[in-house]
């Protein structure tokens, strides 16, 4: 791979808009946009300083000069685009959720293989400070043998009639599939294997659905939930408490990441990260070292098939 980089953004919405702040801290990194609107394009490219605009997606498709496209289209479009990237020879990151059901994984994975190019999912929850932390805490025994997980993702998030988002047929599915994919990988990715998933929806059953209570049974015994709503409103509009019981002790963090409390063999308080803690910029350095030396990235294909299969047992069991 030649020194710079050069991405192109396929779709200008809010997650090109946090992915062009992260990738500006990067070295040897050119940023491009393509959107059907032009002016939106022009727009972007101006206000992070990118190297130059792409009036469709087709026309970043088959730009010589890309080297990786950067999918963060609405889910409905995921496949068919990476497919393309893919048939061009580009290396290829894909917003979450990243496709609609997991058998497209199949037929990406075949179409890598003939290319020999990369499929990166972007699911900065499996990078975030508070996630790693999580992991090395639990591997660690602290609190003992793993009772219970009470995981809190209740918010209010209000979604406008024309966001692509309240459509089920452009987003995938709910709030679960849209934005609660990536509490799943969450709880999918703390050290403890899922045996079997379940969800329960809450209230009247109009429309899609923005509310679930998830129940976890792991393997070797804990068993845990997982509350995810788009319409409870939480203190200071994010802030909430989740807890992780051992026989030991337990360990309650901030679902955030602004904060761990281990009470166990010691008592301890642990702040994971501020400085990145969503996660992208560990995400991001992951997938380029990945993409310049040839390595596979911390967070597989694999691991976001897994998820996508979870949230298709969940939404079956409804």
């Amino acid at each position: 791979m030649k020194d710079t980089i050069n991405i192109a953004f396929l779709g200008c919405g809010k997650a090109t808009q946090i992915h062009s702040k992260t990738l500006a801290g990067f070295e040897n990194i050119q940023l491009y946009y393509a959107s059907r609107d032009k002016n939106k394009a022009g727009n972007f490219n101006r206000k992070f300083g990118g190297s130059g605009i792409f009036e469709s997606y087709e026309a970043a498709v088959q730009a010589q000069n890309i080297d990786v496209l950067l999918i963060a289209t609405p889910p409905k479009q995921h496949l068919e685009l990476t497919l393309k990237a893919l048939e061009a020879g580009k290396h290829v990151i894909v917003e979450k959720p990243p496709f609609l059901k997991s058998s497209d994984f199949k037929l990406v994975e075949k179409a890598r293989g003939k290319t020999g190019r990369r499929v990166f999912i972007a699911e900065n929850y499996f990078y975030k400070p508070l996630a790693c932390k999580l992991r090395a805490l639990i591997k660690s025994g602290v609190i003992g043998e793993i009772l219970f997980l009470h995981i809190n993702a209740l918010k209010k998030q209000v979604i406008r009639e024309e966001d692509w988002r309240s459509d089920s047929e452009l987003s995938g599915g709910g709030a679960l599939f849209e934005g609660g994919i990536h509490w799943i990988n969450f709880v999918a990715n703390l050290g403890l294997k899922v045996k079997t998933i379940k969800g329960l929806r809450p209230g009247l059953k109009n429309g899609v659905e923005k509310s679930l209570l998830i129940t976890m049974e792991y393997e070797d015994g804990p068993v845990g939930t997982l509350y995810h709503s788009w319409e409870t409103p939480s203190f200071f509009k994010g802030l909430r408490l989740s807890k992780i019981y051992g026989r030991k002790g337990s360990i309650t963090f901030e679902s955030n990441g602004i904060f761990i409390f281990v009470s166990g063999r010691r008592r301890h308080l642990i702040f994971p990260g501020l400085t990145d803690i969503a996660g992208y910029k560990a995400m991001f350095r992951d997938f380029i070292d990945c993409i310049r030396n040839g390595k596979e990235p911390s967070f597989t294909f694999n691991l976001a098939e897994q998820d996508i299969k979870l949230v298709e047992q969940i939404y079956a069991s409804i």
